[in-house]
């Protein structure tokens, strides 16, 4: 699973304008800065929405990744960052059982900091859309609204697939 996601998340990054390092960075969403290197971090869970038809991939940074593969999620940690990048789901031409990404939708983030994010439940929620990833001008309450019936699970709906730990 972690090598599909990488997969995508590689083709992913190779397509978007801006990525490149003589590229320009996105500018700001809700007033937090574009998180650069989002697209070399781990998958921490996959989704498919079966309501809007959308496949997603559930990436952290390093943070992030060791409070999930250590079960440390409830709270999740100051300085975590979780990432969800998210594709139209599309029915694969010669695998009528299989769904692959399709259009690129958005990139969006929740900032773990429950000092400077207090008065959004600790959590800075941020989103880029499309493939030439412009700054969501929805506001946070809508971020915050989607996530409110998991108000009582740190605000957040994944949960971390399990991983093989080999020593």
């Amino acid at each position: 699973m972690k090598y599909t996601a990488q997969v995508l998340i590689s083709a992913l990054a190779m397509a978007l304008p801006g990525m490149s390092p003589a590229g320009d960075i996105p500018g700001p969403s809700h007033g937090i800065a574009y998180p650069e290197g989002w697209q070399e971090w781990s998958t921490i869970a996959v989704s498919h929405r079966t309501d809007n038809n959308t496949l997603r991939v559930i990436l952290g940074n390093a943070a992030a990744v060791k409070a999930a593969r250590s079960g440390q999620t409830d709270p999740w940690p100051d300085g975590a960052i979780l990432g969800k990048v998210v594709w139209k789901d599309v029915q694969l031409e010669n695998w009528e059982e299989a769904t692959a990404p399709g259009e690129f939708v958005h990139a969006e983030f929740m900032f773990r900091d429950s000092d400077k994010h207090s008065e959004t439940h600790g959590w800075g929620w941020a989103r880029w859309v499309g493939l030439e990833q412009k700054p969501f001008d929805g506001g946070m309450q809508v971020c915050i609204a989607c996530h409110t019936p998991v108000k009582d699970r740190n605000w957040v709906f994944t949960d971390p697939a399990p991983f093989p730990q080999l020593r």
